[in-house]
């Protein structure tokens, strides 16, 4: 099995726990850490935003990418949320056959 880990911003810790909770529990994601506290500049219509905003890290089979944007798409408040994915290439065998048992049942 093929696994990926996927950035996803949030405005707040609350809106990212509801979609975090929501993943795991529908078997999209094996794990969702939340990290606080990050600064996001980025271009948006026209302007340079400056705002503060959680990072959700989720790890997840490659092959629940496109069930996991979908579902993220329908629960986040943005209209356009970051939903980025990176291959895992390495990782601990023992972790790597945890997330494939939690993502399977």
């Amino acid at each position: 099995m093929a696994y990926s880990v996927v950035f996803i911003t949030a405005p707040d810790e609350e809106e990212a726990a509801r979609i975090a909770r929501t993943l795991v529990e529908e078997r999209l994601a094996g794990c969702v850490n939340i990290v606080k506290g990050i600064r996001s500049i980025y271009s948006w219509e026209g302007k340079i935003e400056d705002e503060h905003e959680v990072l959700m890290v989720v790890k997840t089979s490659t092959d629940r990418f496109a069930s996991l944007e979908k579902r993220v798409k329908e629960l986040h408040s943005y209209s356009v949320p970051e939903i980025i994915s990176l291959s895992i290439t390495e990782g601990s065998t023992e972790y790597l056959k945890w997330l494939g048992h939690e993502l399977t049942g």
